[in-house]
């Protein structure tokens, strides 16, 4: 099969790695921005606020979270606006998209006893049964997760009976591949798709996502599985790279049980968001648009209203998020924007 087919079987199959419960961060296979402070979702929810503030949207907006997990992040941003704005709860409908009943199921009993009847939250399994007029989208690391193809030249990876091989490419992948000038790395065909549909249905949106990546194609291979904190190289878990460069197992032993992942080339998601007539309104490193959202001015609020051992820990998990050693240059903000209102 193709390997896109076998991605999207590892990642979301019947027994997929996201379609079950999972642990994020030390105990897990990962940690994400979320996992490390909870300032992370405060940041976003204060340009949300913002968003409102300028006109470009109004308070009665939906806010709708993307690839969700146990919903931790819109939580931080709905405890942040409850700070900051706490008019707006009773205005703000919330949203997750979420297409497995275990993790909805997961999100709605995190919700109950964190805010009761508080807030409004919906779920839906996808874009396609979404429709409204004004939203908020945010997402963190949902296009790492996207199922691509690894092309190399004019050949393009397959898996059959457990091995990896290259073949000939297909026409629909040789097109796109041209298309971007990408002749080895990642290939993800379905960021147009997933553009198509968010513009389909909302009038006018602001989307705010994060992921690592980089701006332009790196005509190299990026896929990796992260299990337990370590990082295997995709190809270091096969036999097409020599031995001393092979790791001890090879990928069976990974499959739907650890993360498998790859940078996201922001030029093709970019392009795929303009075909849709989305413009692409803001991107830069995670800690430039973290301290633009307001990260610094919440951490003054945080200073004034917390013990000083409290403030020192929170400043600590908030340096991994914006060190250039860690996050804060590896990750990447890309803001998107559809209606006819330009903010200035």
């Amino acid at each position: 099969m193709k390997f896109s087919e076998y991605m999207q079987t590892w990642l979301y199959g019947n027994e997929g790695y996201y379609t079950k419960e999972r642990t994020i961060g030390k105990e897990g296979d990962f940690y994400t921005a979320v996992s490390t402070s909870m300032f992370f979702g405060g940041s976003i929810a204060k340009r949300l606020i913002s968003t409102i503030e300028s006109g470009f949207l109004s308070p009665s907006s939906y806010v709708v979270e993307i690839g969700a997990h146990k919903g931790y992040l819109l939580a931080d941003m709905i405890q942040f606006i409850y700070t900051l704005k706490p008019a707006l709860l009773q205005s703000l409908t919330f949203v997750i998209v979420e297409p497995f009943e275990a993790n909805q199921t997961m999100q709605k009993t995190y919700f109950e006893e964190a805010f009761g009847d508080a807030i409004k939250l919906l779920h839906v399994k996808h874009l396609e049964a979404f429709t409204c007029k004004e939203a908020f989208f945010v997402a963190n690391e949902i296009f790492d997760a996207f199922s691509c193809e690894l092309i190399k030249e004019d050949e393009m990876l397959f898996i059959e009976n457990e091995k990896a091989f290259f073949a000939t490419m297909d026409d629909e992948t040789r097109k796109k591949a041209d298309e971007y000038g990408i002749k080895k790395g990642e290939l993800c065909l379905g960021y147009e798709p997933f553009a198509k549909a968010m513009s389909q249905c909302c009038e006018r949106f602001e989307f705010v996502t994060f992921d690592y990546g980089d701006k332009e194609a790196r005509n190299d291979f990026s896929l990796r599985v992260y299990a337990n904190h370590q990082v295997y190289p995709f190809f270091a878990l096969t036999d097409l790279v020599e031995e001393k460069l092979r790791e001890p197992n090879d990928f069976n032993v990974f499959f739907a049980k650890s993360d498998l992942t790859y940078d996201v080339n922001f030029s093709h998601l970019f392009h795929a968001f303009e075909k849709s007539g989305i413009s692409v309104y803001d991107y830069s490193t995670q800690m430039k648009a973290l301290v633009d959202f307001g990260l610094v001015e919440l951490l003054e609020l945080f200073a004034n209203n917390v013990s000083e051992k409290q403030y020192e820990t929170e400043l600590n998990r908030i340096k991994t998020l914006i060190d250039p050693s860690f996050m804060g240059e590896r990750f990447k903000m890309a803001c998107f924007r559809k209606g006819e209102m330009e903010c200035n």
